[in-house]
């Protein structure tokens, strides 16, 4: 299962970033999320949104094999990264990244809290 998103539909109230965020780091900071929210109303208009596409480009570059397949979805072990960002560099949506307060990267689990908190039904659960 994968978080998609119909950016048709985005608003741009970025309550799935806040969201995210308290899950992940029971934090209100929108820069600690694993959903990227981007303005293209001076180019595309509306709002791009990114989420991870649980691809595994992340896990086949990874050396230390910090990145595992479980339930469909790639989680990082942090017990075995070292913080190397050859994941980041990997990821083609852009969507992982490290917090400067983090020793290893943010990365979606598919934990699903965004779903509901959305206003206008952008993210969506796929097969």
């Amino acid at each position: 299962m994968k978080i998609v998103a119909d950016n048709s539909r985005c608003s741009g109230c970025k309550l799935c970033q806040l969201t995210c965020a308290l899950t992940l780091f029971n934090e209100n900071n929108p820069k600690k999320t694993a959903i990227k929210v981007w303005s293209e109303h001076f180019t595309e208009g509306g709002y791009r949104v990114a989420v991870c596409d649980q691809c595994g480009e992340c896990a086949d570059v990874c050396p230390t094999g910090a990145i595992l397949h479980e339930d469909g979805v790639y989680r990082i072990d942090t017990s075995k990264c070292t913080n190397c960002l050859l994941c980041v560099r990997a990821c083609p949506s852009g969507v992982m990244y490290v917090h400067r307060q983090l020793r290893t990267p943010i990365k979606c689990v598919s934990c699903e809290a965004c779903l509901g908190i959305c206003p206008t039904h952008t993210l969506s659960l796929v097969e």
